[in-house]
């Protein structure tokens, strides 16, 4: 896919815990190049905003958003699309936004036994799937978004994020 065809991404870091992994911004940029060079949508000229929070930022998005008054991951927040044949000529087209809490990535990586790049790279490209419109709710639909995922990281040389989910712990 051409280079033009990928989002404008932008990596915001609103947490000083996030200071512990300078290329977390890269990471984030390459994982998000990577999916949006495989999935089937129209990613061109649009763009995306990732903000870098810790567990207590993504707790309150949680808590407002989805009624979970806990920390997780990875949030998306896929954006409202103009309706079919409206455009709108002076703003861009915004994907919409994800949210990635530092201290549940660490945790989950060192607790998994990953590198914390691999986990933030999976991170970064589960969240950029919803964008696109791919959830998990049934069965099917979450093992199209797996093997995507295990496809977009492939291609970024990790290893199958999922190949030790059966392990007992």
């Amino acid at each position: 896919m051409a280079l033009s065809a990928l989002p404008e991404t932008e990596v915001l870091i609103v947490a000083a815990c996030w200071g512990a992994e300078a290329d977390a911004g890269a990471i984030v940029h390459r994982a998000i190049e990577a999916a949006a060079a495989l999935v089937e949508a129209d990613t061109g000229d649009a763009e995306l905003a990732v903000m870098l929070t810790d567990d207590a930022g993504i707790r309150t998005l949680n808590k407002n958003w989805r009624g979970q008054d806990k920390p997780t991951n990875v949030l998306s927040f896929p954006a409202l699309q103009p309706p079919a044949g409206r455009e709108f000529d002076d703003a861009p087209r915004m994907l919409g936004d994800i949210a990635i809490a530092y201290e549940t990535t660490r945790r989950e990586a060192d607790d998994e036994q990953k590198p914390f790049d691999h986990h933030l790279s999976h991170l970064a490209v589960h969240g950029f799937l919803h964008l696109v419109g791919y959830d998990h709710e049934k069965d099917s639909d979450a093992e199209t978004m797996e093997n995507l995922e295990r496809n977009i990281l492939a291609e970024l040389g990790i290893p199958d994020p999922y190949a030790d989910q059966d392990r007992v712990s």
